[in-house]
C-alpha cells in the first residue's frame, strides 16, 4: 500500500524559530505526523497535500522530500507492506477541527515534537527535516515534454511542437507542480519548452518568462552563464518553475551539486520529468535535489 505525509511547519508566533504539527489519532491513541493512504491515480505529492488538509485543516506548499518509511500492517488478507513518502510542507493557513481520525493537533518546536511522537520512524523523519533550514528556496527544473519527431518536422527545430502525448504530459505537470506553491514560470524559448509549462502558467495565472541562457545550445556555449541565470532565479523570494532541455539539465545539475557539495547519482532527465531543487535561504547553495521522473506516477 502506498501512502504519503508531511512534516508541516510554520514560524512560531514569538518569532523564535519554527514549529511543526503533530496529530493525535484516536483510533490508535498515538501521536503522529500527518499522513494517509493514496487515492487511485493520485501522485504521492497530491496525497501528502490532501492528507495534511484532511487531518490538520492546513493548506500547504510542499518542499523537499524527507524520504520514506516502510512497515508491515495486518489486513483481512494477511500482513501487507505500507510505504509512506514524506515531504517538508510549509503551512499557508487554515484551521484545525477535530474529526473521526484525528482529534487533537499540537504545534510544537522540533525538539518537543520529537519527544511527543509515538513512533521512532516518525522521529527519524523529523530529524531529516531538522537537518536543514525549514525555509529552503525551491526551483522546479522541468525537462520539456515529448515533442514530434525531429526527422518529420520541416521547420526550424526551435519551433518543433509537442506531440499528443507531450500535451498530455504538460497537462499532468499542471496538476503536479502547483502543490509546491510556485508563483513564477520561466522557460527556454523553444516552442516545446514553452508549451510544456504553459498549462502550469495558466493554472497559476502567471506569464511565461523566456530564458535564452537556458537552452541547450546556450548552455553548451556558456555553461557558467546558464548556471548564473538559474541561481539568479533562486534569489527570488518565490518558488519558480523553470523549463529547459535534456542537453542542458544533467550538466547544469552536476555543476550545482558540485558547488553545493551535494552527492547525486548520475543526473537523469526524462522528458516531462522534474527536479525539485532546494537551496539555502541565505545564499544560492544547493542542499537537496529530488527527482520526479513521471508527472503522473509514483
Amino acid at each position: 500500500m502506498r501512502a504519503a505525509g508531511a512534516v508541516v511547519w510554520r514560524w512560531r508566533s514569538t518569532g523564535h524559530g519554527a514549529e511543526v504539527a503533530v496529530v493525535h489519532r484516536s483510533r490508535y491513541d498515538d501521536w503522529s505526523l500527518p499522513k494517509g493512504k493514496r487515492n487511485p491515480r493520485e501522485t504521492r505529492q497530491a496525497t501528502a497535500v490532501r492528507e495534511v488538509a484532511e487531518e490538520t485543516g492546513m493548506a500547504v506548499a510542499l518542499g523537499r522530500s524527507l524520504g520514506s518509511v516502510r512497515y508491515r500492517v495486518l489486513s483481512p488478507d494477511g500482513a501487507g507492506r505500507t510505504v509512506v513518502e514524506y515531504f517538508s510542507a510549509h503551512a499557508l493557513g487554515g484551521d484545525f477541527g477535530p474529526g473521526d481520525e484525528v482529534d487533537d493537533l499540537r504545534w510544537l518546536p522540533v525538539h518537543e515534537a520529537r519527544a511527543v511522537l509515538t513512533r521512532e520512524a516518525d522521529r527519524q523523519v523529523l530529524d531529516r527535516f531538522a537537518a536543514a533550514p525549514p525555509d529552503l528556496r525551491t526551483v522546479l527544473l522541468v525537462r520539456h515534454a515529448r515533442a514530434g519527431s525531429r526527422e518529420e518536422w520541416a521547420g526550424a527545430d526551435e519551433f518543433r511542437p509537442l506531440s499528443g502525448r507531450g500535451r498530455k504530459q504538460a497537462e499532468a505537470l499542471a496538476d503536479l507542480l502547483p502543490v509546491f506553491g510556485p508563483t513564477r514560470v520561466h522557460s527556454a524559448p523553444m516552442t516545446r519548452c514553452l508549451d510544456t509549462v504553459s498549462p502550469v502558467a495558466r493554472a497559476l495565472g502567471a506569464a511565461v518568462v523566456a530564458e535564452p541562457a537556458l537552452t541547450e545550445e546556450a548552455f553548451a556555449r556558456e555553461p557558467a552563464a546558464a548556471e548564473d541565470r538559474l541561481l539568479a532565479l533562486v534569489g527570488l523570494p518565490e518558488t519558480v518553475v523553470v523549463c529547459s532541455q535534456g542537453g542542458a539539465i544533467p550538466s547544469l545539475l552536476s555543476r550545482l551539486a558540485a558547488n553545493g557539495g551535494v552527492e547525486l547519482p548520475a543526473p537523469r532527465s526524462r522528458k516531462a520529468s522534474t527536479w525539485v531543487l532546494s537551496f539555502l535561504p541565505s545564499r544560492p547553495v544547493l542542499v537537496a535535489a529530488d527527482y520526479i521522473s513521471n508527472p503522473r506516477g509514483w
